[in-house]
Order: C-alpha cells, then sequence, then structure tokens
C-alpha cells in the first residue's frame, strides 16, 4: 500500500535523480498541478496515476516502495553529487524518516547536513544537527569522526560567542588528532578553529604557537585549505597589533588562491583585507575599498545572505572611517540587525559601530552606556579580545566627540 508522504518524498527523489521537471515527468497523462500535490503528499495516489508515473520514470510501480534505509543512502548519494537546498531538503526529510539507520550513515547525513546550514549561515540549525553528531561520533568511536564533530561544534560555538565551550570541543578535537596520528589535512582543520577560538579568548600567545604549527603543517600547498590557514594566521597578528606581517601573509593567499578555486573563499578573503585595512592606525579606507569593489563584483555569483550581509556590514564601517557619518547611519539602518546571518563577533562589532554612531552624532551618555554594557557582555562570555578592542574603541570615538566639540567652540 502507498502511503503519503512517503509516496511523495519518494516520487520526488526519483523525478531528481532523473533531473525531470515536474511539467516532462507529468507529459500528456496528467497535470503538473496533481503531481505538485502528489510530491506534496496533499493526495493519496491512484493506481492509474502511480501507473501513469511508473511508465514515466522507466520502473516498476513496486519501486515506489523502496526501504526507508535505502531511501536515506540513496538521499546521501543524491545530496553529495548535487549539493543544492532541493536535495538537501529531500536528505533532511529521509532522515527524519528512517528508522534505526546504521550508524555510519546517519553520521554522513547528519554532517552533511550541518555543512549546508553553516555555508548558508544558518547556525542555529547547524547546531541542532551538530547537537546529535557529536555524541553518534562518540559512538561509532573513530577518532576521525569524533575529532572532526568537535571541531565543527567548536567553529559553530565559537559563531555564536560562546567562546569557553568551543575552547574546549576545539582542544579536544586537537588532542584527538594529536593521540591518534590524524593525517596532516585533518590536523591542520583542526588547528584552523581552535587558533581562532584561543585568539577571541584573549589566549593570544597559544594562538600564535597553534598558528605557526598550522602554516608548518600546509607549506608547500596553495589549495583551499592553505588559503585558510594563511588568513587565520593573519588574525592572530592583527591580534597581536603586528598589522605588517599579517598583510604579508593575507597577501599571499590574495596573490595565489585563485577564484576557481573556491569562489566564496577568494571573496571572504578580500573582505578580510578590508577589514584589516580598516583596523590599522591611521585606517586605510582607499585600499579597504578596492578589496571591497573586487569582493563585490563575485556577489552575483555566490548569492548567499550571509556574504551579502557580510559585504554590507563592511561598507558601513568604510563609511564611519571615511567620516561619511550620514552614510554610515543609513547603511545600519538598512542593514538591520534582527535577522542577520553572521557571528556573533560581527554582529557586535555592528552594535559597537551604533553606539559609536550615536556618540559622534551628540549623544554621549547613551553611546558610552551601550559601548560598556557591549564590553561587559563580551568580557562574561569569555571574548576578552573583543572586549579589550570594544573599551579601546570608545575611548577613541570619545576622545573624537570632543575633538569635534572643542574645534566648533573655538
Amino acid at each position: 500500500m502507498l502511503e503519503q508522504p512517503s509516496f511523495g518524498r519518494r516520487l520526488k527523489q526519483l523525478r531528481t535523480e532523473r533531473n525531470l521537471s515536474q511539467a516532462a515527468l507529468a507529459g500528456d497523462g496528467m497535470s503538473t498541478g496533481y503531481l505538485s500535490r502528489l510530491e506534496s503528499g496533499a493526495r493519496q495516489p491512484t493506481e492509474r496515476a502511480v501507473a501513469h508515473l511508473a511508465s514515466q520514470l522507466g520502473i516498476s510501480p513496486e519501486e515506489f516502495e523502496e526501504t526507508r534505509a535505502t531511501s536515506l543512502a540513496q538521499s546521501l548519494s543524491i545530496a553529495t553529487s548535487l549539493d543544492s537546498d532541493e536535495t538537501s531538503e529531500q536528505l533532511a526529510e529521509a532522515l527524519e524518516a528512517a528508522h534505526a539507520p546504521d550508524p555510519m550513515l546517519r553520521w554522513q547525513a547528519l554532517w552533511l547536513l550541518a555543512q549546508r546550514r553553516r555555508r548558508n549561515g544558518e547556525h542555529a540549525a547547524e547546531r541542532a544537527y551538530l547537537d546529535e553528531l557529536v555524541p553518534l561520533g562518540e559512538e561509532i568511536g573513530l577518532p576521525e569522526l569524533r575529532s572532526q564533530s568537535l571541531t565543527q561544534l567548536a567553529r559553530n560555538l565559537r559563531a555564536a560567542g560562546e567562546i569557553a565551550p568551543a575552547l574546549e570541543a576545539a582542544t579536544t578535537a586537537h588532542e584527538l588528532a594529536r593521540q591518534h596520528g590524524l593525517p596532516a589535512q585533518h590536523a591542520a582543520t583542526v588547528l584552523l578553529v581552535l587558533v581562532s577560538v584561543e585568539a577571541e579568548a584573549g589566549r593570544v600567545p597559544d594562538a600564535r604557537q597553534h598558528a605557526d604549527e598550522l602554516v608548518g603543517l600546509v607549506e608547500g600547498r596553495g589549495d583551499a585549505l592553505w588559503a585558510e590557514a594563511m588568513w587565520t594566521a593573519a588574525v592572530v597578528r592583527v591580534r597581536q597589533g603586528d598589522f605588517k606581517s599579517a598583510l604579508g601573509l593575507l597577501d599571499q593567499a590574495l596573490e595565489r588562491f585563485a577564484s576557481r578555486e573556491n569562489l566564496a573563499l577568494w571573496m571572504r578573503l578580500r573582505l578580510t583585507a578590508a577589514d584589516l585595512h580598516l583596523q590599522m592606525s591611521p585606517p586605510e579606507p582607499e585600499a579597504a575599498q578596492k578589496y571591497i569593489e573586487a569582493a563585490e563584483a563575485g556577489l552575483p555569483f555566490v548569492d548567499t545572505p550571509s556574504m551579502e550581509q557580510e559585504l554590507a556590514a563592511l561598507k558601513t564601517h568604510l563609511a564611519f572611517h571615511e567620516g561619511r557619518l550620514a552614510d554610515a547611519r543609513a547603511l545600519l539602518d538598512r542593514l538591520g540587525r534582527a535577522a542577520l546571518r553572521m557571528s556573533y563577533r560581527s554582529k557586535m562589532r555592528l552594535d559597537v559601530l551604533d553606539n559609536q554612531l550615536r556618540i559622534l552624532e551628540g549623544d554621549e551618555e547613551e553611546g558610552m552606556a551601550g559601548l560598556q554594557k557591549l564590553a561587559l557582555q563580551a568580557q562574561e562570555s569569555s571574548n576578552i579580545d573583543l572586549a579589550a578592542s570594544i573599551w579601546r574603541l570608545a575611548a577613541e570615538c570619545l576622545l573624537r566627540s570632543r575633538g569635534k566639540s572643542a574645534g566648533r567652540q573655538s
């Protein structure tokens, strides 16, 4: 007996496997509207409809009754090869419907879905998959899967601003990689996250030591892992105030890593370079503008909400550093902060900018109170580096505001 919604999921899966549109599958014997309702589970299939669809697909009607485990394996294969929102949705549905699947198969499905959510900037949805993925990795017992799961959890926790648990997860992942002699590529991936979390936690000497270890592991490469390593090592040097060395590392990645390898990473490297030039003392907005324009040219080809928001945020910071305060305020208001797909640090920096603008717009008391609250919040969540940065920016902004006031009075 073919029941909904399992029939609809299976039908959609078979159609997708063959790269058929609904119109092509429906043919002359069925309306696309009826087919759509079948796929969504809104209509129960009749024997005539099943026979027609089986003929169109070149299968027997019995093949609509594949086991749930087979359905999960097939959905996983399709999602791995096609990697689209539609195939990820099918995989999520197959995973939910599967009863007691093979643990390895379930781990792979959870990993793929978590990765997809991360790329889309959906950190809460990613966390839901990771909360199941980590204990499943422990249950399976393979060091590679345990370390991989913990590394991804640490990355997610860092993005959410939960630095203490992120540090614990990343440290455990690094210990697993070291104790079990995992391959250099795996160890480098773990170090990418560990270094970032240590830097956020204010453990800059540890971060620098691990960053140097990371650079040594990827020496001689020129792929995405190498570019991310250069990027990560550069960020640590920024935390140490060594902007010249940071630019040197980042420039290597900018020059040698081609956009055809990974356009999203190529763009992020340019956004990072722009941000670095804005953080320098004094800021270098012209250099930042050049990198922003380069990244913006690639946006139509990597059109994700998170990337678009990162670019908009960087333009807002650029306007502030160029003294275009009205433009910065307009860009900030347009960006909004209700549904941002950004990391905790990036969101906090926008809140900091909002309060800096308040001070320079004449509302010194409210702006300083806002900055103090943000600094304390960062400190309480173990974001020591971010807290120090906020206090420094508050002092600089106050001096700038009072300098403007003194200039007007004279």
